[in-house]
């Protein structure tokens, strides 16, 4: 009898402390002090190992959340952006809009995977989720939602077992077939 399939846990042969991840807080309320979803996605990057820029907040303004990405990539910041807020439909949550246009490759898969997910945890209203991943200028760049709980989901079941492969799968430096 074969042994059940886990999750790589380790990113495969990558290095997960070679991973720069630059993260950002997209909000119109959300302040260091009261910043819970940025809070715990920094905390969770953190402990699987990954190499944090420092974190930035941002109104849900697209124009401002395109400035953050046009510094990352001009100033080679981080290999990976991972935003919290802004992926819901109340009508300031405007991260997708900011970042749809700039997406080279589309993940879809991260996005329907995280609401399977959640669709477990929270049942239907995981449709309102609009998270979603793709590929800018080379790096590697998700929108999670703003709630902690739907931070911590996307991290531990999603991001960390696949971010470091895709950030050496965009550096050219790994296969799919990796392990």
């Amino acid at each position: 009898m074969t042994e059940p399939h886990r999750h790589d846990t380790h990113g495969g042969h990558a290095d997960r402390r070679q991973v720069r991840v630059l993260t950002v807080t997209v909000s119109d309320t959300r302040t260091e002090a009261n910043d819970e979803g940025g809070g715990r996605l920094r905390e969770l990057l953190a402990e699987a190992g990954f190499a944090l820029a420092p974190h930035r907040i941002t109104t849900d303004d697209p124009e401002r959340l395109r400035a953050i990405l046009d510094d990352v990539c001009e100033g080679d910041l981080a290999d990976a952006v991972i935003t919290t807020g802004g992926t819901g439909i109340a009508p300031r949550d405007a991260t997708l809009e900011a970042l749809e246009p700039l997406f080279e490759k589309r993940l879809e898969g991260f996005g329907e995977i995280f609401r399977q997910l959640s669709f477990q945890e929270i049942g239907p209203r995981a449709i309102l989720s609009r998270a979603t991943a793709g590929v800018v200028r080379g790096r590697f760049v998700a929108a999670l939602p703003g709630s902690p709980r739907a931070v911590a989901l996307a991290v531990t079941a999603v991001l960390v077992p696949t971010l470091a492969h895709a950030v050496a799968l965009l550096k050219g430096g790994e296969k799919h077939g990796a392990r």
